[in-house]
């Protein structure tokens, strides 16, 4: 069974930091494509970031470019997401997904993704 665990959320000041965490169990990120994705309240699912395993490719929302950093480490079999100078609007529930190197087209398209965490919540105060 695959379970993705999401770790790493709490309560930040605006411009502050955090880094979130997504451990797999029964799946191994090596040739897979990685996920962050969010929601907000009353809001839809939206991209975050992503991370391709092979090639180390990453893609980013326009929202968190140059703000937030997706990282991999093979050896912990984990993917970080590095938030800096966070905002009130990345108030959300993170998740992590993942989906098998090959098996995707758009890698910030949610739909195309397998294997869900449960989330991890953020809240940024201004």
């Amino acid at each position: 069974e695959v379970q993705l665990q999401a770790s790493g959320g709490g309560l930040v000041q605006a411009g502050g930091s955090l880094r979130l965490s997504c451990v797999a169990s029964g799946w191994s990120f090596d040739d897979s494509a990685i996920g962050w994705f969010r929601q907000a309240p009353g809001k839809e699912r939206e991209a975050v970031a992503s991370i391709s395993s092979d090639d180390d490719n990453t893609y980013y929302s326009d929202s968190v470019k140059g703000r937030f950093t997706i990282s991999y480490d093979n050896a912990k079999n984990t993917v970080y997401l590095q938030m800096n100078s966070l905002k009130p609007e990345d108030t959300a529930t993170y998740f992590c997904a993942t989906v098998a190197a090959g098996d995707y087209n758009d890698p910030l398209e949610g739909d195309e993704y397998d294997y869900w965490g449960q989330g991890t919540l953020v809240t940024v105060s201004s």
